[in-house]
């Protein structure tokens, strides 16, 4: 049988996507590989196709259990014998896989990074032939990454314990250019052939929002798409508990997950959230790694993350089937705070690890940076991740939209001559809230100990809001002529640029948004399909009562995105619904007449 054959037998795509086959060849003939993908681009295919058609076991080193269980669950589906060992597996379970594993009746093997010290797994690999060993979610081994994993260092080590070396495949979607590095180096990867399809994901449309209220904000955007599922992040655990409490009490079917739960209470949460028992998911970023639910429309940060790799990470999980996502963060000049006391209060820095700190300081600097930038989103994230890009992807909050651009010379002049003041003043400096109390003429009990009051500039800003004074303070340090010096307590800080401004005629211009702020799209829609609301609605409930009675999540019979082709393509006999994308051979022997007969009924009743 041909790859493509096979491919569109097992995963239902009558192609390859951008850097697959290369990758999948490679590991075909021995080499090692480093694939880097964004999600949603294919990268478990990369492995999983290879397993089929290399005599022994693929071994896939996975970080968490929900994405081993959603992996072989899918598998299944597709016909491909999979199995998983990880802590929920009771004892006779464990034992029955291994007695699948030593017949051969699986051709993937998924487990977890702490396993690979287990005496009885050693064992288990010794009396096997293992032709391919993946790791999913690479960047876990190297300390540089958000989400180092120490066991992930121990997989070089099981690789050369092995009694015949097999090829290597390294798989992420989230790797700056020394995480790669990393990668290559401490999973002792041998000349590997190094593919990467880019970072940009087109189908999410990215924004930056500043909303008074984002409880009001969210409560708005969640009531414009009523039959959409999403992710809705938070920094804390205590606004995880808030945020869930609100959209509870105006309705809205809301789950939350964090690490202070119950290990019950977190399943029950995700269960329901893949499950689509409930759409709104509220959680920290313990949620996300792993769930493979393709169905997400969009992802809401309530608070800015600590650096652009969770950012784009989290904000991946939407949109993972190519339809189109929303990825918006609520930002609030407080997020940066809080960000900061989660850096410096973590394990790693109470620890004492200087560079690690700097490291996680300079990577919260770059985050700022994307909230407060007037530059096209995706290309921060790409020049970010090192990629080439275009300049502006007409895809984003930045590129969309009706823009003015104010002069706002005056109000510049006037917060630099501030900040000139007070660091007279008060040598040591003052933070930008103190600075804004000053020139809204503030009188509270700091403001006057400080005699900030008796200072010319005192209430120069007067009746503007303290968001828009922020605005401007912000421009300004994007700018380079203000900065903020100081980790813990930072202080506002004039550059050698002040100069321009204060005396030698430089303008300063703020891009703003014309209309008002407002949760409502601003996204462009994608092209026109001839889809049926009806036909599409039809085909969702026969997908919910299969995946009732196989006991799966809905997404895994078929994705939104199947769907959707299927309305638009309304096949008549099962020749046609294996031209539907996604829809392979052995998944259209199981559910293709079902879903065709649900056709054959829209369309008699159109005719009706």
């Amino acid at each position: 049988m041909d790859k493509l054959t096979l491919l569109k037998q097992y995963f239902g795509h009558g192609g390859f996507r951008p850097g697959q086959e290369p990758l999948v060849d490679a590991l075909l003939n021995g080499r090692d590989v480093m694939g880097v993908m964004p999600t949603g681009a294919g990268k478990s295919v990369c492995y999983q196709f290879p397993a089929l058609l290399l005599p022994g076991l693929t071994l896939v080193i996975s970080p968490l259990i929900s994405l081993m269980k959603d992996q072989v669950a899918a598998l299944a589906q597709a016909g491909v014998p999979a199995a998983f060992l990880n802590s929920s597996l009771d004892a006779e379970e464990y034992r029955e896989v291994y007695r699948r594993v030593r017949r051969g009746d699986c051709k993937l093997l998924y487990i977890a990074p702490e396993r690979l010290q287990a005496e009885g797994f050693r064992r288990l690999l010794g009396e096997l032939p293992v032709s391919l060993v993946a790791v999913d979610e690479a960047h876990c081994v190297s300390q540089w990454g958000q989400d180092f994993r120490p066991s992930y260092l121990e997989i070089a080590e099981l690789v050369r314990s092995l009694p015949v070396r097999p090829p290597v495949g390294a798989f992420t979607a989230t790797a700056t250019a020394a995480v790669r590095q990393d990668i290559e180096t401490l999973l002792e990867l041998r000349e590997p052939l190094r593919i990467t399809t880019g970072f940009d994901r087109p189908n999410l449309f990215f924004e930056v929002v500043r909303p008074r209220d984002k409880d009001l904000w969210l409560r708005r955007f969640l009531a414009e798409r009523p039959d959409q599922s999403g992710i809705v992040y938070c920094a804390t655990r205590k606004t995880v508990d808030a945020v869930t409490a609100s959209l509870l009490a105006q309705g809205v079917p809301a789950a939350r997950y964090h690490a202070g739960m119950e290990d019950g209470d977190r399943r029950q949460s995700q269960e329901g959230f893949v499950y689509d028992q409930v759409r709104v998911m509220v959680a920290t970023n313990a949620f996300g790694m792993g769930i493979d639910k393709s169905n997400v429309s969009f992802v809401v940060h309530y608070n800015m993350p600590k650096d652009l790799e969770s950012y784009y990470q989290e904000a991946g999980r939407a949109g993972r089937d190519g339809s189109p996502a929303r990825c918006v963060l609520l930002y609030a000049p407080g997020d940066v705070q809080t960000a900061k006391f989660l850096i410096t209060h973590s394990q790693e820095a109470q620890e004492g690890d200087p560079d690690r700190l700097r490291r996680d300081l300079s990577r919260l600097d770059r985050m700022v940076g994307y909230c407060k930038t007037d530059r096209c989103l995706r290309a921060e994230l790409l020049d970010y991740f090192g990629e080439i890009h275009g300049g502006r992807c007409g895809n984003c909050g930045s590129c969309v939209g009706d823009f003015t651009e104010r002069d706002v010379t005056v109000e510049a002049q006037k917060i630099l001559s501030a900040v000139a003041r007070v660091e007279k003043l008060h040598p040591y400096g003052l933070g930008a809230a103190a600075i804004i109390k000053l020139l809204r003429g503030s009188r509270d009990k700091r403001t006057l100990q400080l005699g900030l009051d008796r200072l010319p500039t005192h209430g120069a800003l007067k009746g503007v809001d303290q968001e828009r004074v922020q605005r401007y303070i912000d421009r300004l340090m994007e700018g380079g002529y203000l900065r903020s010096d100081g980790e813990e307590y930072p202080v506002l800080r004039l550059t050698g640029r002040a100069g321009d401004v204060l005396f030698r005629g430089e303008r300063v211009f703020l891009r703003e948004r014309a209309e008002p702020e407002s949760s409502a799209e601003s996204a462009p829609q994608a092209a026109p399909r001839e889809v049926d609301g009806s036909l599409l609605s039809a085909l969702k409930a026969v997908r919910f009562r299969l995946a009732r009675e196989a006991g799966v999540p809905a997404y895994m019979i078929f994705s939104n995105a199947a769907l959707a082709d299927m309305a638009a393509l309304r096949p008549l006999d099962m020749e046609e619904f294996l031209q539907v994308s996604g829809v392979g051979r052995v998944k259209a022997e199981r559910y293709g007449e079902i879903f065709l007969k649900a056709i054959r009924d829209w369309r008699a009743g159109v005719r009706e």
